[in-house]
């Protein structure tokens, strides 16, 4: 790399850098010295900011020297609710339709991945797209799974809404016409009575997750090398920490076990603070006693910390976010045992954060916590959170705020948001969720992506989405009043996940005896125009003072892994998150792609005679069943 204008001293001094990034147009996120030149880094902390002549004294002859090249650097972003411990222990048996901007590539990746994948083995394509981002504008059917895959079993899963299989899955996975539909879910069937390979949420994704729970597990070893690279494919885009909300089907401690030998070899590259889910309904309360006798939030280190339990505390309090389904009614009765699990964790210093898409939700759950607050067990110093809040009201807002509370939002609505806005209009889609709302009243917000198998992992796409409020296809959702501006919103994507852990002091900003965690951006995020913030990569990223991810002209810098391991692995051969310079994995011509969706949408309107209008919004396609 260039290093001219900063000349190395001709002697070790005990001060020199381990690493300095210079000719940089930093932003520090720090209101008190809001940009630098340069970033001096020892033993994984910033110990100076300047511009490059500031920094010399601190040039040794063993100091690594990146030259930015004028490019933007900003602090390692923190995504604030992603399933990273679930999505490193899978990733590298996953097809990745994340960024793929044809039905018609993702199909030919599927055939392609057909002929690598040994028998007995699934293919299967998790969450982290939609039809939206096709130029076809239309799901897969089950009859293309069918042609592209016709022995190896395929699961698509779209969301938390329904996923398709082609025969062999369905064979694979057992489901035959005696199967029963499991509880909020359905399994549809043909006139013959068989299955026809599309599973529906309804609104529950239960069926979604425990028939993706019948495919093949890798062993011990291809899990600590799929984390391994989820790591790194998470560090391509600027990402150095992450909020893991565990979610269903990761057991404690079991499920953890990769992440925590990873921590112990000093292996992970980003920092991960994680929460505890209880697993089986009608034992929460028991795992909850358990783990609050056991062990305390804030164990761990700076690398991997228990942060505290959710993002379910009892499954009955839980709603769903299947926008394609009415809003589902809870329990009548819940409040009684979450009342319990709410203050057995209060009264043990545990803090928790709680998935909760509709204000219906929120109001009776808060009403629990100001029941509790008479006791004083709220507001007590615990930190604790609702996830998601679409449709949160202003005055539920407030409550949360009289209670000490905090929000973490995703950008579920860059995947859903068309069909939200269909179900309840353009009125109740404008404040969806009302993010200017919550930051008006100083509430603690930060932002995230929900990953991997709702959206998708990129956290651009959800940067993309606040600054914009448009999908990821460009339906606009909301006015201007709640959109951020560029500043604001990198705010809740690096301070705002700190605060949700009590980091703020160490983590999300560029200052002297702060985390060394940044990232080199390949375009500078605040004037790039709007429509490209969502194809931002960083080129160099760094992570407690290690270069974890490095491309372009920094390419060999990084640390090493492993090579993907098994070989046959769809990222072994695609990668995972599809860019747009993919060159010729995304070649299909524009014209191409919209003469294939009007054959599609004049054969559909000819079966079915439902006119020549785009794909739906819904999942349930009648040629879905064909």
């Amino acid at each position: 790399m260039p290093v001219a204008g900063m000349t190395p001293s001709a002697h070790r001094h005990p001060a020199a850098a381990d690493l300095v990034v210079r000719n940089a147009k930093v932003h520090t996120g720090d209101p008190l010295r809001p940009s630098a030149g340069a970033v001096a880094i020892r033993e994984g902390r910033i110990v100076a900011l300047g511009d490059d002549h500031d920094l010399v004294d601190l040039i040794g002859p063993d100091t690594r020297v990146v030259d930015a090249l004028g490019r933007r650097v900003v602090p390692g972003l923190n995504d604030s609710h992603l399933h990273v411990i679930r999505g490193g222990l899978n990733y590298v048996l996953e097809l990745r339709w994340d960024g793929v901007r044809s039905l018609r590539r993702a199909l030919a990746m599927l055939r392609e991945q057909a002929g690598r994948t040994p028998k007995g083995q699934w293919i299967r394509v998790v969450g982290g797209w939609t039809p939206e981002q096709f130029a076809e504008r239309r799901m897969p059917t089950v009859a293309e799974l069918n042609a592209a895959a016709p022995d190896t079993p395929v699961f698509v899963l779209h969301l938390y809404q329904s996923a398709l299989m082609n025969r062999a899955a369905v064979r694979a996975a057992g489901f035959t016409r005696d199967t029963p539909d499991p509880r909020g879910g359905q399994i549809v069937r043909g006139r013959d009575g068989e299955p026809t390979g599309v599973l529906l949420a309804a609104p529950g994704a239960l069926v979604l997750y425990s028939t993706l729970a019948k495919a093949p597990r890798l062993d011990e070893a291809d899990r600590r090398t799929s984390t391994l690279h989820f790591l790194r494919e998470l560090n391509r885009f600027g990402l150095t920490s992450a909020l893991d909300a565990a979610g269903g089907f990761q057991n404690f401690p079991d499920d953890y076990a990769t992440v925590t030998d990873l921590a112990r070899s000093g292996e992970l590259s980003l920092r991960i603070a994680y929460y505890l889910f209880p697993q089986t309904a009608g034992q929460e309360l028991d795992d909850l006693r358990r783990w609050t006798e056991a062990v305390r939030p804030g164990d761990g280190d700076a690398w991997l910390r228990l942060a505290g339990a959710g993002e379910n505390l009892t499954w009955a309090a839980a709603d769903f976010e299947n926008f394609a389904e009415p809003r589902p009614a809870l329990d009548p009765g819940y409040e009684a045992e979450f009342e319990q699990a709410v203050r057995l964790l209060m009264e043990n210093g545990w803090g928790f954060r709680l998935h909760a898409t509709y204000d219906e939700t929120i109001r009776r759950d808060l009403a629990v916590f100001e029941k509790l607050a008479v006791e004083g067990l709220f507001p007590a110093g615990n930190r604790w959170l609702f996830d998601h809040a679409e449709t949160v009201r202003d005055d539920s807002l407030d409550r949360i705020a009289a209670l000490g509370g905090s929000l973490s939002v995703q950008n579920r609505m860059s995947f859903q948001g068309a069909v939200f806005l269909d179900r309840y209009g353009a009125q109740a889609t404008a404040r969806t969720p009302p993010v200017s709302a919550m930051l008006d009243r100083g509430l603690t917000v930060a932002a995230g992506t929900d990953a991997t198998r709702v959206s998708s992992y990129n956290p651009w796409v959800a940067l993309h989405w606040l600054v914009t409020g448009r999908t990821v296809g460009g339906t606009p959702l909301y006015p201007s009043a709640n959109l951020l501006d560029r500043r604001q919103a990198l705010d809740l994507y690096t301070r705002g996940g700190a605060r949700l852990t009590g980091e703020e002091d160490v983590k999300g900003v560029l200052r002297e005896g702060c985390y060394a965690d940044l990232a080199v951006l390949s375009h500078d995020y605040f004037t790039v125009p709007a429509e490209t913030i969502p194809d931002i990569e960083s080129v160099c990223t760094v992570v407690g003072g290690r270069i974890v991810h490095a491309t372009a002209e920094y390419a060999g810098l990084e640390e090493a892994v492993p090579p993907v391991s098994p070989a046959w692995s769809p990222v072994a051969h695609f990668g995972g998150y599809a860019a747009r310079g993919d060159g010729a994995a995304q070649a299909d011509t524009v014209a191409e792609m919209v003469a294939e969706s009007e054959l599609h949408r004049a054969w559909r309107a000819a079966r079915t005679g439902a006119g020549p209008a785009p794909g739906p919004a819904c999942p349930v396609d009648p040629c879905l069943t064909h």
